[in-house]
């Protein structure tokens, strides 16, 4: 069966789920339901990637394939959508802001390429005079991913640190900064807030660190949090190998577990 012979297939099935004869479940979603649906599979398929799971990115795009084909229906539906138009919109949008590809223009550096789509991306907008280069990143984007996208937005217009020594500079002054709100402080509501708001200055400015550095700040704190998870449930296993759950093992033998779960688990974590 050919490419385009399965994307019909799929658009038929989900067009018989939404049918007089389909499936109640199917029939009772809405865009909204579904966007959260897709939201799901989206990271589903973020996991899989970062795995490097050839067999869940295939089984991972599928789902998120048939959500966004599934919302597409939805608008059908109501008539307010047509799909050949939706892919004609981003074909031509992608050939548009690629004229070092498909046209005559000059990018040849990552750099040059981030600079002349913002460009591109203010033109089409059109009045840029009534509009930001920080329009089009959601308010309900996670926080560390709109960070990026935020600063990724304000480096189009050249608002940006010089180097990387200043921005790890920069990184230093709000740790100091945060670090001197914690001891000053109160515990009341102000207080917490002010820590808060130095707190995130850090996190914001650590975004940056990473995008100089050139990695990706979620990446890198998935592959964090699966290190941490992973030297843990070593601890967990460990303990229950002597009969006792970890929350009974004294903070001087955790210290002991958690160095022996770095060691055993050093060959299966990136460096």
């Amino acid at each position: 069966m050919t490419l385009d012979a399965r994307l019909q297939a799929l658009l038929d099935l989900i067009a018989t789920l939404r049918g007089e004869n389909g499936c109640p479940w199917d029939r009772r979603q809405t865009p909204a339901s579904m966007g959260r649906y897709l939201a799901e599979e989206v990271f589903e398929l973020i996991e899989a990637i970062e795995k490097d799971d050839a067999a869940a990115v295939t089984e991972e795009l599928g789902d998120v394939l048939f959500q966004a084909f599934f919302i597409a229906e939805l608008y059908r539906e109501a008539g307010r959508l047509d799909l050949e138009e939706a892919l004609a919109q981003i074909h031509a949008k992608m050939v548009r802001r690629h004229p070092h590809v498909f046209a005559d223009a000059s990018a040849e550096t990552e750099e040059a390429v981030r600079t002349q789509w913002a460009q591109i991306k203010r033109e089409e907008k059109g009045d840029a005079a009534t509009s930001s280069v920080l329009d089009g990143v959601p308010a309900g984007t996670p926080a560390l991913l709109r960070a990026w996208r935020v600063s990724q937005r304000a480096i189009g217009v050249g608002f940006d640190w010089s180097d990387l020594a200043a921005v790890m500079g920069q990184a230093e002054d709000e740790w100091r900064e945060f670090q001197a709100e914690l001891e000053r402080s109160d515990a009341d509501a102000d207080g917490r807030r002010r820590i808060a708001m130095e707190f995130g200055d850090l996190l914001f400015t650590l975004v940056n660190v990473a995008r100089f550095a050139r990695i990706h700040p979620e990446t890198s704190l998935t592959a964090a949090i699966g290190k941490f998870e992973a030297r843990f449930r070593h601890m967990e296993k460990a303990a229950a190998a002597t009969g006792r759950d970890l929350a009974a093992v004294s903070r001087e033998e955790m210290e002991r577990l958690w160095l022996a779960a770095k060691n055993d688990l050093s060959g299966e974590e990136p460096r």
